[in-house]
C-alpha cells in the first residue's frame, strides 16, 4: 500500500514538470444522437494529442488511478444509467498501481443517455479525467460541455423561457434613454436656458463668414461633448483601471451607501429652494468671465467657449435634471451614463441647431415672461419628491426606521397637493408675477396632479400603489395595514418563529429589520432553507434582493402580487430572501474571510459575494431555483414583469424537481 501510494505522488510530481511545459493534450467535443420517445445518448470524443499519452477508462479502481467519469446535470434533462464506453478500452497491468487498468488512446468516445423532461432542456455535461504516460501523470482535469436538447414531447410548459438578467435600475436602455430625452428637453424650459435659444441662434445667422450653420452644429457638438466626455473619461479610467469589479463596487457605493444618499438629498433639497426663489445658485462669476471673454475669440475656439459658457450658466437649472439623469443610470449597465449622458445632452442641444438651419421656427416660440419662472417652481416640486427617494434608499439600506411606507406617502401627498394650488394661483412665491385668472393648460395640469394626490391617499392604509412601486418603500414597513387586518389563518410549523407571522422556524437574522415579499413567509439564511427543504421535500425558491433595489419593489407590487404566482411559491417552494445590500453587521460566527484576508462583515456584503461567487452575477432582483443540495434544478431568472412567463418559470421547476 505505501509502495502504490509513494509511486502515486512521484507520478503526481513528474506530471506536474510535464504539465509546466505542456498543456494537456486532451480536448472533447459532444453530440447528441435521438433514441427515440425523449431519450438521447450524448457522446463525447476525446482527441488525445501525441502517441505515448493515454487516459483511463471509466473505472471504477479502488487504491488506483483516477478513472474518467461523466456527470450530467442542467435544466429538463436527467441521466438514464451509468457512462458507458463506445470505444474498446486496453486492458494492461500497470506496475505503478500493481493492478490491471484500462486505458484509452486517441480518439476516445464515452456515452451517456439522457432523458428530456420538460421544456429548452440544456445538459451540461461534465467529464473528468487524468492524462498519462510512461511513468508521469498530469495533474486531473475536468471541463463542461452544454449540449442543447429539443424539449420533451407535449412538453407542458415548452415555451417557457429564461428572463434576461437586468441590472438594479431596471428599465431597458432604451427606456433609460427616451426619459434621458425627457430630461433633455425639460432642461430647455428652464429659466436659464430658453431665453439664450433666439439669442445663440441670432448670433450665427449673423456670422460675417458664411459659416453661421457649421458653428450651429459644432456649437450643439461641444454641448454635447461637454456633457458626455467628463463621464466617460471617468468611468472608462475607472474601468481599465480596476475592470467589471471596480466599477461596479463605486456604483453600487453610489447606490447604497448613506454619504452619497444623504448628500444628494441636501442638493435636491438645496436645489428646490432656490428654484422656489429662496437664493440663487451660479456658478463662480470668475469662471462664467473668463469662458465669456474667449468666446469673442471666434473660429472653433471661440464657438466652443461659448457652448461651455452655456453648460456653467445654466447649471442653475440642469445641475438637478443631469444629476437625475446620472444617478438613475448608475444603478444599471457600466455604459448606461455615458449613452444616457449623451442622450440628454443631445436632446438639450438639439434645438440651438434645428433653429440655426430653420430660424423660421423661431417665430412660433413662446416669448420669454412669467410662465419660465413657474415652471422653475413646479420643478421645484418634483425635486422636494425625487430627492426624498435618496434619503428612503440610505434609511432602508441601514434600517434606521425613518421613512416607513405612510411617512414617505404623507410628504409626497403634501407635497403635490401644493403644487396643485400653485398651478391654481392659490400658493404664489415673491417672484411670481401676479396673475387674475389661470390658463387652461394650468388647470388641466392641477387636474392631474390632484387626481395623482387622491391616487396616493389609499396608499396611507395598505393599497398597492403599482404605478409607484419602484420609488416607495416596501408595503411592509407600512404600521397599519387594512389588507392585513382581514381574519388570516396561517399554517402552523413546528419550532416556527413568529417574526413576521412567519410560519417556517426562521432563526438567523429575523432581529434584523428584514422584510419578506408580502403574503410570502420564508427565510433569510440560505442554510436554514436548505435543511427545512429536506424536510418539507420542496425546492428552494432564493430572492436575492436589496432594501434599495427599484426593480424588487416592482417585481413584488407588479409579479409578486399575483394570486397564481403566490399560490405556487407558498405551496410548492421554501422561500429565502438573501438581502444584497443591507449594512448590518452579523454575528462574527457568520463572518466570511476571502482567500486575499479580507473579512466581509456585513449580511449584504456576505450575500452579494455568495451570489457573485456561486452564480457570477452581480445584479438584483435575481431569482434561483434549487434543491435541497443546492444545485440548480432551472437556469435563474433576472427582471421581468411579464407575470404569465415567472408562473411559467415556476411550473417548469416544479415539474423538473418532481421527475
Amino acid at each position: 500500500m505505501f509502495k502504490k501510494l509513494f509511486l502515486s505522488v512521484i507520478a503526481l510530481v513528474l506530471g506536474s514538470v510535464a504539465y509546466a511545459q505542456m498543456e494537456n493534450p486532451v480536448s472533447w467535443s459532444a453530440k447528441a444522437e435521438s433514441l427515440g420517445n425523449n431519450l438521447y445518448e450524448i457522446v463525447l470524443t476525446g482527441e488525445i494529442e501525441g502517441q505515448e499519452w493515454h487516459i483511463y477508462d471509466l473505472g471504477p479502481y479502488t487504491d488506483g488511478p483516477i478513472a474518467t467519469s461523466v456527470v450530467v446535470a442542467g435544466e429538463g434533462v436527467k441521466a438514464v444509467g451509468d457512462a458507458y464506453l463506445k470505444t474498446e478500452s486496453h486492458k494492461a497491468y500497470d506496475e505503478l498501481f500493481g493492478m490491471e487498468i484500462g486505458v484509452c488512446g486517441t480518439g476516445v468516445q464515452i456515452a451517456q443517455k439522457v432523458e428530456v423532461t420538460g421544456a429548452a432542456p440544456v445538459a451540461k455535461v461534465t467529464v473528468e479525467w487524468q492524462t498519462c504516460s510512461e511513468g508521469s501523470c498530469l495533474p486531473p482535469t475536468d471541463e463542461e460541455l452544454t449540449v442543447k436538447l429539443p424539449a420533451a414531447d407535449g412538453a407542458s410548459v415548452a415555451d417557457a423561457e429564461v428572463a434576461p438578467v437586468k441590472k438594479e435600475g431596471g428599465k431597458s436602455i432604451w427606456a433609460v434613454i427616451l426619459e434621458a430625452i425627457a430630461w433633455g428637453f425639460v432642461a430647455l424650459l428652464t429659466p436659464c436656458v430658453f431665453p439664450m435659444v433666439p439669442m445663440t441662434v441670432s448670433f450665427f445667422l449673423k456670422s460675417k463668414d458664411g459659416k453661421g450653420k457649421l458653428y450651429a452644429s459644432l456649437y450643439g457638438f461641444f454641448i454635447v461633448a461637454l456633457y458626455t466626455v467628463p463621464i466617460a473619461v471617468i468611468i472608462l479610467l475607472t474601468y481599465i483601471l480596476g475592470g467589471d469589479a471596480i466599477t461596479a463596487d463605486i456604483f453600487n457605493w453610489l447606490a447604497t451607501h448613506w454619504i452619497p444618499n444623504i448628500l444628494f438629498f441636501i442638493i435636491f433639497m438645496v436645489f428646490a429652494a432656490s428654484f422656489f426663489g429662496a437664493f440663487e445658485i451660479t456658478m463662480p462669476s470668475w469662471m462664467v468671465n473668463k469662458t465669456d471673454e474667449k468666446s469673442d475669440k471666434g473660429g472653433l475656439i471661440g464657438v466652443f467657449f461659448m457652448a461651455l459658457t452655456l453648460v456653467l450658466v445654466s447649471f442653475s437649472c440642469t445641475g438637478p435634471i443631469v444629476s437625475s439623469v446620472l444617478i438613475k443610470s448608475t444603478q444599471g449597465e457600466i455604459w448606461e451614463p455615458i449613452i444616457t449622458m449623451f442622450a440628454f445632452s443631445a436632446a438639450f442641444a438639439l434645438p440651438f441647431t434645428v433653429f440655426a438651419f430653420a430660424p423660421s421656427l423661431l417665430k412660433d416660440l413662446p416669448k420669454s415672461g412669467g410662465w419660465l419662472n413657474s415652471v422653475k417652481v413646479v420643478l421645484g416640486f418634483i425635486e422636494v419628491a425625487l430627492g426624498l427617494k435618496f434619503l428612503s434608499v440610505a434609511d432602508q439600506v441601514y434600517q434606521w426606521g425613518i421613512l416607513d411606507r405612510e411617512v414617505y406617502l404623507a410628504i409626497w401627498i403634501v407635497v403635490f397637493f401644493l403644487l396643485g394650488m400653485y398651478l391654481l394661483g392659490k400658493l404664489r412665491f415673491a417672484h411670481d408675477t401676479p396673475e387674475q385668472y389661470i390658463s387652461v393648460k394650468r388647470l388641466f395640469f392641477a387636474i392631474i396632479v390632484f387626481s395623482f394626490v387622491v391616487y396616493m391617499i389609499p396608499g396611507m392604509w395598505g393599497a398597492p400603489m403599482k404605478a409607484l412601486s419602484g420609488y416607495l418603500p416596501p408595503i411592509e414597513s407600512i404600521d397599519f395595514n387594512l389588507a392585513k387586518q382581514q381574519n388570516v389563518v396561517v399554517q402552523s410549523v413546528p419550532g416556527a418563529s413568529a417574526h413576521h407571522n412567519n410560519p417556517y422556524p426562521a432563526k438567523k437574522f429575523t432581529d434584523m429589520n428584514l422584510k419578506h415579499i408580502d403574503g410570502i413567509p420564508g427565510f433569510f439564511d440560505l442554510q436554514e432553507a436548505l435543511e427545512y427543504s429536506k424536510g418539507a421535500g420542496k425546492p428552494v425558491f432564493i430572492d436575492f434582493t436589496g432594501a434599495a433595489c427599484v426593480n424588487c419593489r416592482e417585481m413584488e407590487s407588479r409579479v409578486f402580487s399575483d394570486p397564481q404566482v403566490k399560490d405556487l411559491l407558498n405551496n410548492n417552494f421554501i422561500f429565502v430572501s438573501l438581502y444584497g445590500d443591507v449594512k448590518t453587521e452579523v454575528a462574527e460566527q457568520d463572518w466570511v474571510t476571502l482567500p486575499n484576508g479580507k473579512v466581509l462583515k456585513s449580511l449584504g456584503k456576505i450575500n452579494t459575494n455568495f451570489i457573485m461567487e456561486k452564480y457570477k452575477v452581480n445584479a438584483m432582483p435575481y431569482y434561483i431555483i434549487v434543491d435541497a443540495a443546492g444545485n440548480e434544478i432551472v437556469e435563474p431568472r433576472g427582471y421581468d414583469l411579464d407575470k404569465d412567463a415567472f408562473v411559467k418559470f415556476l411550473q417548469n421547476a416544479v415539474e423538473v424537481f418532481n421527475k
